[in-house]
């Protein structure tokens, strides 16, 4: 469920774990490099180009923050245009990137080709909903929002305290001086299991985060996480019946 990565100043990039990322997360990638004047932002589909324009960027720039984000779709189209960093509001001195599914304010409407985090970024959070992220007010406020998810502001808009916040920071992993939301950048034995097992916890049907999920549906709206139909008219059963059916034929015969 993508991969948000952040590098504090002076810390290199582990190329490694970010490639691992990328694999995993393939709707799209992109990066944020906070620079003397301003910051920089690069996104792409191509997992390659991006590393290395992000690698580039970054070298001409190691003295401040940086983030880097593959995406694995949950709500909008799998497009440049969903891929991650998002400016806030219109400010071009300040960046957002995220991970984790967020609250229905923001979940796209039917036919809203926008992803749940660039919708926040464009309309919601620019507003300050909960207040300056420089108080313990809104910095609790925007992480109980937030939930389970997590989230990385880079800004060089000298009216905020910092260059950069990470929210939920203690739900993600610090490895090498480097953040990691997720374990995504650890190399799995099995790369196919390892997407497969993502959609374990993601409804894709209603966007429910479900950690704790043993059984086939989904808890909120009955989703079939098999065949992608919802209870009680997913495929599974009706195999199941069907199979169940020949059985009880070959038997009398």
């Amino acid at each position: 469920m993508c991969l948000l990565t952040f590098f504090p100043p002076r810390v290199t990039p582990e190329l490694s774990a970010l490639r691992n990322g990328t694999r995993v997360n393939r709707d799209g990638h992109g990066f944020a490099v906070v620079t003397g004047d301003g910051v920089l932002v690069g996104r792409g589909m191509d997992a390659e180009e991006v590393l290395d324009d992000f690698t580039a960027v970054r070298a001409r720039h190691p003295d401040r923050p940086a983030l880097f984000h593959s995406r694995y779709a949950t709500h909008g189209a799998v497009s440049i245009d969903n891929c991650h960093p998002f400016r806030l509001g219109r400010d071009r001195r300040t960046v957002l990137a995220h991970n984790g599914v967020l609250p229905r304010r923001v979940r796209p409407a039917p036919y809203d080709p926008r992803s749940d985090t660039r919708i926040a970024a464009e309309t919601y959070l620019p507003d300050m909903p909960f207040g300056s992220f420089d108080t313990d007010h809104g910095r609790r406020g925007l992480q109980s929002w937030l939930g389970a998810s997590k989230l990385v502001i880079l800004t060089a808009d000298p009216a905020f305290e910092q260059d950069a916040y990470i929210f939920n920071e203690s739900a993600g992993i610090w490895d090498g001086g480097i953040w990691y939301s997720n374990p995504g950048y650890q190399p799995p034995p099995d790369w196919s299991l390892q997407r497969a097992r993502a959609w374990l916890y993601v409804c894709e049907s209603c966007g429910d985060v479900d950690f704790s999920r043993r059984g086939r549906y989904c808890g909120r709206c009955g989703w079939c996480f098999a065949c992608a139909n919802p209870f009680p008219h997913c495929d599974c059963t009706q195999r199941s019946s069907t199979a169940a059916i020949t059985l009880q034929s070959k038997a009398i015969h």
